[in-house]
């Protein structure tokens, strides 16, 4: 990869600056994967050089958690350790919503479909889904976001890939295939933690540290499981 630029993905702008405080909307993304010839693949998609925010860069698909996500139906709700991760930082709705928000804008962005399409909607597949970290980006600027990423096996997700219009270039990247490749120093860090996940398996996955992405792109560890919650 490229140097990473030392921004995080709610600037508008390198420079921008407000004048009042922007609270942090909710978001998800997710880090769809799959066994690629040379090994993992992610599914990224570089933005529209023409839009205002992050253009040209490489992001995972994900944006904002909408007021639908909280009541969509799903054909399988999320693994108990996947709840408890996203309830370090939500409440048990938003939890949910913040997972539902990952896979419809999957489908938005991707036109894949992680579960079944049920009246023109994505009703997800939650269980398939594991976290991995979340991110905030650092006061000041002028678009802020919580945003929470999720992981799903490729496998779980039909369709044919095609893209919004919003993302270019989309289609699965080989992790060490990434060098030279524009991305911002948030994703580079959701990418480390992407393989170090890898290496585990389910129950180390379920049961591991958990690093949250604070300030100016850094990792703090995220505080202990509530007893009532561990996994």
């Amino acid at each position: 990869m490229t140097e990473p630029t030392a921004d995080n993905p709610g600037s508008a702008d390198a420079a921008g600056v407000t004048r009042r405080r922007v609270h942090p909307r909710h978001a998800a993304s997710l880090v769809l994967w799959r066994e690629g010839p040379s090994g993992p693949e992610v599914l990224m998609g570089r933005r529209h050089h023409a839009l205002r925010f992050m253009p040209g860069v490489l992001v995972f698909p994900g944006g904002r958690v909408d007021r639908t996500d909280y009541k969509a139906p799903a054909i399988s709700e999320l693994r108990a350790p996947t709840l408890a991760m996203l309830r370090l930082s939500s409440p048990a709705s938003l939890a949910r919503a913040l997972a539902v928000a990952a896979a419809r804008e999957l489908h938005e962005e991707t036109a894949l479909v992680l579960g079944e399409m049920r009246g023109g909607r994505v009703a997800p597949d939650l269980g398939c889904m594991d976290y991995l970290s979340r991110a905030i980006t650092p006061a000041g600027r002028p678009i802020r976001f919580h945003a929470r990423f999720l992981v799903a096996p490729a496998s779980a997700a039909q369709g044919e890939l095609r893209g919004s219009g919003e993302l270019e270039e989309l289609r699965f990247f080989p992790l060490t295939g990434l060098a030279g490749q524009p991305v911002m120093r948030i994703t580079a860090m959701i990418l480390e933690e992407f393989q170090s996940w890898l290496s585990m398996d389910q129950a180390a996955r379920d049961a591991r540290a958990l690093m949250a992405i604070k300030g100016r792109d850094r990792f703090s560890a995220e505080r202990k499981w509530p007893s009532s919650e561990a996994p």
